[in-house]
């Protein structure tokens, strides 16, 4: 059986990547934060907190074929109010939390001989957006360490990112919170909706798996066409 650790599993498209892999013939490490999260069939929950300086990670299998990283934020306001310490805490989340991770886990990675790093841009470091600097500053190094690493640990280890649009998710509530904010972002996107965690999570678990053997060092955006196609 194939290991993946989906780390932040038990939200959003973390939690939709597990759910998916867990119908797979695969044993599942998914970790949560504050809201504690039964085990169930083959995924072992585990408490983690990206953050902290000490990372436990004896609970971890001794080889593991994928790594997901999912935790991230949607700070939006305009630049001039942003804080010193906004950028800094949001790169420490979305950024030196994956490199703990990966640093910590690449030897169990490599022990595997095929793995797979999975890590998650936005669209928006691609496409300038008002109000989106913090993320994009984030995001932005995300996609650069998506592919200095995919040179340095090949052939041995695939690395790539997912740049998703406005999804249904907790995180993104505050944009989706209402039908008329639903509608409007919808009529923003060229196939006229919103996506679905599960949209995302599928590309996640192709990139994550031996499907995509061939596949490393790419952004790839899901994203209903919408930093492609200008209506």
């Amino acid at each position: 059986m194939r290991n993946y650790v989906i780390i932040g599993g038990s939200s959003g498209i973390g939690k939709e990547i597990v759910s998916i892999l867990e119908n797979e013939e695969a044993n599942v490490i998914a970790t949560y934060n504050t809201n504690k999260v039964e085990n169930s069939k083959n995924v072992a929950f585990i408490k983690l907190d990206v953050n902290s300086e000490n990372l436990d990670i004896s609970d971890f299998p001794e080889e593991i074929h994928g790594l997901a990283y999912c935790p991230g934020s949607i700070n939006l306001k305009p630049f001039h109010r942003f804080k010193d310490e906004d950028f800094l805490s949001d790169f420490k989340l979305q950024v030196l939390g994956a490199t703990k991770i990966i640093k910590q886990l690449l030897p169990n990675l490599k022990k595997s001989g095929d793995a797979s790093i999975l890590l998650f841009s936005t669209i928006a470091v691609q496409s300038g957006f008002n109000f989106h600097s913090q993320v994009a500053i984030s995001k932005g190094a995300i996609e650069g360490l998506t592919r200095s690493l995919s040179a340095e640990l090949a052939p041995t280890i695939r690395v790539n990112a997912l740049a998703p649009s406005l999804t249904k998710t907790n995180l993104a509530s505050r944009l989706l919170g209402t039908p008329e904010k639903i509608a409007f972002q919808s009529e923003r996107n060229p196939l006229k909706k919103i996506g679905a965690p599960e949209d995302i999570a599928k590309a996640a678990v192709f990139l994550l798996t031996s499907n995509s053997s061939w596949v490393t060092g790419q952004i790839i955006h899901v994203d209903g066409g919408s930093s492609v196609i200008k209506s």
